[in-house]
């Protein structure tokens, strides 16, 4: 079991930038890939990005290539995603979320993940 906690999430102006953290806790986080979704309201949850257990191999969603960075320190049992230049049609829910292994597929989909936080909300104002 791993339980993921999200801190990091607010309003922000066009332009600016923010940073989520998820904390991990349980079983091993190292050995699990991570992943980044967000939902706006009446609209599915989508991947937003998603890292290896290594940090070594990260993918992201076309929407926010460029301008979202994810990461993860192992030490720390954390995982990250800077975001930068934000537009106003960021603005959602960002989760958290967990694999049972350590590779993250391509085409990663909500499936794909089996733990999720509880969510923060990020709002941009244009």
């Amino acid at each position: 079991q791993v339980q993921l906690v999200e801190s990091g999430g607010g309003s922000v102006q066009a332009g600016g930038s923010l940073r989520l953290s998820c904390a991990a806790s349980g079983r091993t986080f190292s050995s699990n890939a991570m992943g980044w979704f967000r939902q706006a309201p009446g609209k599915e949850r989508e991947f937003v990005a998603g890292i290896n257990w290594t940090g070594s191999i990260t993918y992201y969603a076309d929407s926010v290539k460029g301008r979202f960075t994810i990461s993860r320190d192992n030490a720390k049992n954390t995982v990250y995603l800077q975001m930068n230049s934000l537009k106003p049609e960021d603005t959602a829910v960002y989760y958290c979320a967990a694999r049972e292994i350590g590779n993250v597929p391509i085409a990663a989909g909500r499936k794909d993940f089996a733990y999720w936080g509880q969510g923060t909300q990020v709002t941009v104002s244009s």
